[in-house]
């Protein structure tokens, strides 16, 4: 489909449809959220604050579909799974359009959206496999032990504005695959998005009532974190609201996973293929506006790799960025207001504690589109580990640059930082390259890649400060998070094995 035609037809006065007890539906909410084009700040929707009642409905509902749900057998989930995943494929660049709507992403940047989160859906279809248990026979004369792994209940996804489609897509298939249903809160600034996936999944055949869908922010949050027949919460957002999930979760007895804030880092070895690097660094750092938990935002050039600064300024000075439709944007714009004035701000706090602002983008103007949310690429030099644009997550496309003499200097450094979502190494050395998967703190980990994030038969890995939990998403470690395991020691007893039994006890 191309960009012209992918275009959606919405009413920009409609307030989005929530998914309670059997169908979507207006929400009897009084208040509403404008959900706005990042490139113009025209208004294309409202998001309802759902009403408590809704919620105590919607988890109700999803409560009594799961008594049904889970004697379903895994084999028919897959199938409905597989009719789930050929709908999403065969209305990509539809999804993608609302998406980049919303957003405000470039079309290429939202069509990778939508097709990370078919993957995982892909995986999702693999569940028979996934959820066989383990048996061992005899641990003790004439006994078995086996274990089961069965589903958890009402699960809760809470999903931020900046992968739209992708992130719900990490929780609901998988949660469903494993017999569960679902309550999903979609970040109130691109609802559309999740409401068009989950329409697709109901049109796929499943029964209704497993996903519930409301709108709203952290009153609807926190009751469904409360609410006493939610088993499990998935989160992914900034580290604030991160850790509130976390402790108001698991105070309530909630099994939870929390994905939050990173500052990532890439080495540059003074071995490294330089064009890679410079590609690499520019790419990883303002793509997607910067709004990703896995971009680059600190690059630590080893000994004479500090000379590659100027080739990634050049190089980034050329990135322009646009609106969602322009073949020739780089990337789009912020997703607020807000968001923009937060880092531009920070921008000002580099230069004012003495970093060296190589590429400016605090001035950023986009032909055609002056209200919009856009801010240029910038790159910092001189930065210390005590500056605040080092320290904070900016998020936005803001590339900081340190230098250190050693490699063990660089990964000292990383280990230093609080977070531990994502780091990369660029060199020629295998033996340097080892070294860093070795010693280095963080829970991804690219060598010659700059965004190291896992296909979905792995799990997506962060350490430190940036996830709050046991269990990580997708892969394997989603199935343990969305199941219980039930261990079973089992004895039986017949004539012909009494008998032997008397008979060994004669003999004795």
């Amino acid at each position: 489909m191309s960009q012209a035609t992918a275009t959606p037809s919405i009413n920009s006065a409609k307030t989005v449809d929530i998914y309670v007890n059997g169908g979507f539906r207006q929400s009897a909410a009084t208040e509403t959220v404008p959900v706005t084009n990042p490139a113009n700040q025209a208004v294309i929707a409202y998001a309802p604050l759902t009403t408590m009642a809704e919620v105590d409905e919607a988890v109700a509902a999803a409560q009594a579909a799961f008594l049904l749900w889970r004697r379903v057998p895994a084999p028919e989930r897959a199938r409905i799974m597989m009719k789930y995943q050929m709908l999403l494929k065969d209305n990509h660049d539809q999804i993608a359009a609302i998406l980049a709507l919303e957003t405000g992403k470039t079309f290429a940047d939202a069509q990778g959206d939508v097709w990370r989160g078919i993957e995982v859906v892909e995986q999702a279809c693999n569940v028979p496999a996934m959820m066989m248990g383990e048996t061992s026979e005899n641990v003790a004369r004439g006994i078995d032990t086996y274990s089961l792994i069965q589903p958890l209940g009402v699960c809760v996804g809470i999903t931020p504005f900046n992968f739209p489609a992708m992130i719900p897509m990490w929780m609901f298939p998988m949660a469903i695959a494993c017999g569960n249903t679902f309550v999903l809160k979609p970040s109130e600034q691109d609802p559309m998005t999740p409401n068009r996936l989950v329409e697709l999944f109901y049109e796929a055949g499943f029964p209704r009532d497993l996903v519930q869908v409301i709108h709203g922010g952290r009153e609807q949050v926190d009751a469904l974190i409360t609410h006493p027949d939610t088993r499990a919460i998935s989160f992914v957002g900034s580290v604030p609201v991160g850790q509130h999930v976390y402790r108001l979760g698991t105070d309530h007895l909630k099994r939870v996973q929390c994905m939050a804030g990173a500052k990532n880092h890439m080495v540059i070895m003074p071995d490294a293929n330089r064009a890679q690097v410079v590609s690499a660094l520019v790419g990883s750092s303002v793509g997607a506006a910067g709004q990703r938990c896995m971009a680059i935002s600190v690059a630590v050039f080893v000994g004479d790799a500090v000379d590659m600064i100027e080739d990634v300024r050049a190089a980034m000075a050329v990135v322009k960025p646009g609106a969602w439709d322009d073949d020739k944007a780089g990337y789009g714009p912020q997703i607020s207001p807000q968001a923009k004035t937060r880092i531009l701000g920070y921008i000002q706090k580099g230069k004012d504690e003495g970093a060296t602002c190589l590429l400016d983008g605090s001035d950023c103007a986009v032909d055609g589109l002056p209200d919009g949310n856009f801010v240029g690429p910038t790159l910092f030099a001189d930065v210390s580990r005590d500056m605040t644009i080092y320290k904070e997550e900016i998020f936005g496309p803001v590339l900081v640059t340190m230098a250190a003499t050693t490699l063990e200097e660089a990964i000292q450094v990383i280990n230093d930082n609080p977070y531990g979502n994502g780091v990369s190494i660029f060199t020629s050395s295998g033996g340097a390259a080892r070294k860093f998967q070795s010693e280095i703190e963080v829970g991804q980990v690219g060598i010659n890649i700059p965004i190291p994030v896992p296909l979905p038969f792995f799990s997506f890995t962060g350490w430190k400060n940036s996830f709050y939990g046991d269990q990580h998403a997708y892969g394997k470690q989603a199935i343990r998070f969305y199941t219980e395991t039930k261990t079973i020691t089992a004895r039986w007893f017949d004539d012909d094995a009494v008998v032997a039994s008397n008979m060994t006890i004669a003999l004795k």
